[in-house]
């Protein structure tokens, strides 16, 4: 007789995945490696009756094995949070068999950790904008080695200006006092800045063609202190507001919220949860300091936090915190 309603669970990895088939009541039907291939995988599990619901563990590759699923299978696939779930098991040991069992019994009684599953375009969106994201980080790596190599001779620039102006790379190229070999180097870095800066300005055409119609993106563009690369970064990295339910949530999630830290009397904070995307907080952070000193909202909380002691890094996670939180009521209506 044919077992309905059977859970599966997919432990991924790049030459197979391990696939686990429970029934209703937690008795495991199947266990075994099947190809990396979603009609693979359907074949196995489907040969033991009719799936009511899998989960993979997020990691790279398992977003698009499970779009498959749910596209051209079917199924009904949930990602999984990895760390969670790891904190779950309640062995040290690992094996590729335990994984899948303990992702398919977790998805069964309904205590699977589920991140968000993001769509096609939203990840595409996503390589774009992190491949921006490491073009900046070279390009910054070259000016802090261009700036190393004056430093280590000794040489200072005249009152030019800033840094990087036309005025002060003439300078740079031409002018400072250093060693041969230390100028030979300072060329090598400039034409790697000039390449970086053309990398970066295609890469950023190419993103403003992807999100032209992007209702998301069009209404962030209206949100102050957003310019197109901030808006770029949270459409690909939140994708869409309305999946949280408040604005903490989200002020959580982007790493904006405070740690607590109490216990029994003592009630203290541990400064900013660090389970976030480290280069979305930064940018975040980024936008509350021009907001600080731009926007008189947010100028004049910076102003009361500043009068009562509170230090520049701490008023900038503040305004960030409370501009998140506003700027989730002003997006979540918007359809993704």
């Amino acid at each position: 007789m044919e077992i309905l309603g059977l859970h599966v669970g997919l432990d991924y990895s790049d030459a197979f995945v391990r696939v686990c088939v429970l029934d209703q009541q937690g008795q495991q039907v199947a266990n075994r490696d099947c190809a990396n291939d979603w009609r693979a995988i359907q074949a196995f599990a489907e040969r033991h009756g009719a799936v009511r619901e899998a989960a993979i563990e997020s990691c790279t590759g398992a977003a698009n094995l499970a779009e498959e699923l749910v596209s051209k299978a079917g199924w009904s696939v949930a990602l999984a949070h990895p760390g969670y779930v790891a904190r779950i098991k309640q062995s040290p040991d690992k094996s590729d068999f335990h994984d899948a069992r303990l992702l398919a019994d977790l998805v069964r009684v309904g205590y699977l950790p589920r991140v968000w599953m993001a769509p096609e375009n939203v990840r595409e969106l996503r390589r774009l904008v992190r491949y921006r994201h490491d073009l900046a980080k070279q390009r910054r790596n070259v000016k802090l080695q261009i700036r190393a190599l004056l430093r280590d001779q000794r040489c200072t620039a005249p009152l030019l200006g800033k840094p990087w102006t036309k005025g002060w790379m003439t300078w740079l190229l031409h002018e400072a006092k250093v060693s041969e070999q230390s100028r030979y180097l300072i060329g090598k870095h400039v034409r790697r800045l000039g390449q970086l800066a053309e990398d970066i300005k295609e890469v950023e055409d190419r993103l403003a063609e992807l999100t032209a119609n992007d209702a998301v993106v069009k209404e962030l563009m209206q949100q102050p202190g957003i310019g197109p690369v901030t808006a770029w970064t949270l459409r690909a990295e939140i994708g869409r507001f309305d999946r949280f339910r408040t604005g903490k949530q989200l002020a959580r999630f982007v790493g904006l919220s405070p740690r607590n830290a109490s216990s029994g009397q003592r009630q203290a904070d541990a400064g900013l949860i660090q389970a976030a995307n480290p280069e979305l907080r930064a940018l975040l952070i980024e936008a509350a300091h021009r907001l600080g000193r731009l926007h008189p909202q947010w100028r004049a909380l910076r102003d009361r936090l500043s009068r009562k002691g509170k230090p520049g890094s701490v008023i900038a996670a503040a305004i960030a915190n409370r501009w998140v939180r506003s700027l989730f009521h002003a997006m979540r209506r918007i359809a993704a």
